[in-house]
């Protein structure tokens, strides 16, 4: 099995995982709770059309802040106090959702802190030879809170390989090109594993800054929370369900 790390655009065919942990994917494992289907749409103008012929709520974000006119941001703790009852949700953000219309893999999962072993959990279920992780970045530049998210999926996603004996990390071939974790990925893992300063850089991060700024820092404090939530999105054809 290959456990490989990537930014913006997925390279492989088995399974992707996105990570914008502030906050598409974090809002969408949230918004799970709430809805049974999730239409992820880059354009606020197509997301729209959308909820309309749906008859779905509609969420969205440009830069952080929430579209006008539109009954929800790109905000977890708002799909958290949400209490309508469409069954349905359109979102559209900055990052997340460019990034998953750039992955070509047979599944495609949405991951974040708050659902990293779950997330891992099923990536080891479904995966047949490689599992990439690509993460969402701060307006097309590399973003630290998504590394490090990246970083906490894979150590669980260690953990679950090596359980099923998979994957050993003092194999020879751990580093190989066709198996194994690549150095790129392993390193984001080791990062992952100081949580006081994994929250305190995620905060204090490029987007975490600007998010605090615009009134959202209890959404990158929910953000950073590891493992509190057991949903993991599943997107195929064109919307994302429960796995």
């Amino acid at each position: 099995m290959k456990v490989s790390l990537s930014f913006e655009k997925g390279h492989s065919k088995d399974i992707s995982i996105m990570v914008d942990a502030l906050r598409a994917s974090s809002t969408i494992t949230i918004a799970l709770d709430k809805f049974k289907e999730i239409y992820p749409v880059y354009t606020p103008e197509k997301a729209i059309e959308i909820a309309e012929k749906k008859d779905a709520a509609l969420a969205g974000e440009r830069t952080g802040r929430t579209i006008e006119g539109f009954e929800l941001g790109n905000s977890p703790g708002e799909m958290k106090e949400y209490d309508g009852e469409k069954d349905s949700l359109v979102l559209t953000t900055t990052n997340g959702v460019r990034v998953l219309e750039n992955m070509d893999a047979e599944t495609i999962l949405i991951g974040s802190f708050i659902n990293a072993k779950a997330c891992a959990k099923a990536a080891c279920e479904l995966a047949t030879e490689h599992i990439e992780l690509v993460m969402g970045g701060f307006q097309r530049t590399f973003a630290i809170e998504d590394f490090l998210a990246a970083g906490e999926i894979m150590y669980w996603i260690q953990e679950e390989l090596s359980k099923q004996n998979k994957l050993d990390i003092d194999d020879v071939n751990y580093f190989k090109e066709e198996t194994g974790i690549t150095e790129y990925a392993l390193s984001a893992i080791l990062a992952s594993r100081n949580n006081k300063l994994v929250e305190k850089n995620s905060i204090k991060s490029k987007s975490g800054r600007r998010l605090s700024y615009l009134g959202y820092a209890d959404d990158v404090k929910l953000c950073v929370q590891r493992n509190i939530s057991e949903n993991v999105g599943i997107y195929k054809d064109g919307k994302i369900t429960l796995y």
